[in-house]
C-alpha cells in the first residue's frame, strides 16, 4: 500500500496506485490517443515524476498489458442461453461498443496478443457458450480461429476507411468518368449509395454486423451437421 505523500493530502490527489496509472492511462489515450502514451505524459498527466511510475509499472509493455487488462474488463459478460448464436452475437457487440469507446485499444491488441489472464477469461465466456451451444471442442476450436478478433469486437479489414474524409464533390464527380470505362464495377461500388442513403463511407458497425451474421450462419450449419453425423453414428 502506497501512503499518500503530504502534497498529495494537501491538493486532495489520490494516492499513486497501479490502478490509477492504468486508469489515467486509459483516459489519456481515449482523448489524446495512443500516441500520447508515453511515461512522460503520462507522469505530466498525473503530476509526478515519470520515474515514480515504475514503482507500478515495470515497463511501457507492462503499462499496455495493464490498460489491455482493464479494456476487456469492460465487456460485459453474457450468460449463456438456449440460443447460442444470440449469445454470442450479444457477447461480440458488447466487446464492440467497448472498442468503439476506446478506439486506440485495437492497436493495442494487434501489438501485444491476448495472453492477459483477462482476455485469457474473457475467451474461456465465448467458449462456455459455443460449448453450452453444441459445439464439439474441435467445432468451438474452429469457431475461435474463424471468429478472430471479432469476438474482441473488432476486425482487420482490407476497406478501413476509417478516419479519412469524404471526398469532395469535385473529386465524386470526376471520379466516374476518369474511372468507369477501364474499372466500372468498381466506379460503381464507389458512387453508390452507403447505407444511410447518401453518398459515403460505408457504416463499419454495419459491416461488422453483417460479416459477424455470416460467420454465425455458417458455424450453426456446421454445428447442425455435426450433430446429426453424431446422432447417426
Amino acid at each position: 500500500m502506497v501512503t499518500p505523500t503530504r502534497a498529495d493530502r494537501a491538493e486532495g490527489r489520490a494516492p499513486l496506485s497501479r490502478d490509477r496509472v492504468l486508469r489515467v492511462a486509459i483516459e489519456l489515450a481515449d482523448r489524446d490517443g495512443l500516441e500520447a502514451l508515453s511515461m512522460r505524459k503520462l507522469g505530466q498527466e498525473l503530476r509526478v515524476d515519470a520515474m515514480a511510475l515504475y514503482r507500478h509499472v515495470r515497463s511501457k509493455d507492462d503499462l499496455f498489458d495493464g490498460v489491455l487488462e482493464l479494456v476487456v474488463g469492460e465487456i460485459e459478460r453474457t450468460p449463456p442461453a438456449t440460443d447460442w448464436q444470440a449469445a454470442l452475437r450479444a457477447q461480440v457487440m458488447a466487446a464492440r461498443s467497448v472498442m468503439l469507446r476506446h478506439p486506440w485499444a485495437k492497436r493495442v491488441f494487434e501489438e501485444r496478443g491476448t495472453a492477459g489472464l483477462a482476455a485469457i477469461g474473457y475467451i474461456e465466456s465465448v467458449l462456455v457458450i459455443l460449448r453450452g451451444g453444441g459445439f464439439s471442442v474441435d467445432l468451438a476450436h474452429h469457431a475461435l480461429h474463424v471468429l478472430d478478433s471479432r469476438i474482441f469486437g473488432f476486425n482487420q479489414d482490407l476497406f478501413d476507411d476509417s478516419g479519412r474524409a469524404d471526398p469532395s464533390p469535385d473529386a465524386a464527380e470526376l471520379f466516374g468518368p476518369a474511372m468507369a470505362a477501364s474499372y466500372p464495377r468498381v466506379t460503381e461500388l464507389a458512387m453508390s449509395v452507403s447505407h444511410d442513403g447518401v453518398l459515403g463511407r460505408c457504416d463499419d458497425d454495419i459491416e461488422f454486423a453483417f460479416g459477424l451474421d455470416l460467420i454465425l450462419d455458417g458455424l450453426d450449419r456446421r454445428r447442425e451437421a455435426g450433430a446429426a453425423e453424431r446422432s447417426s453414428a
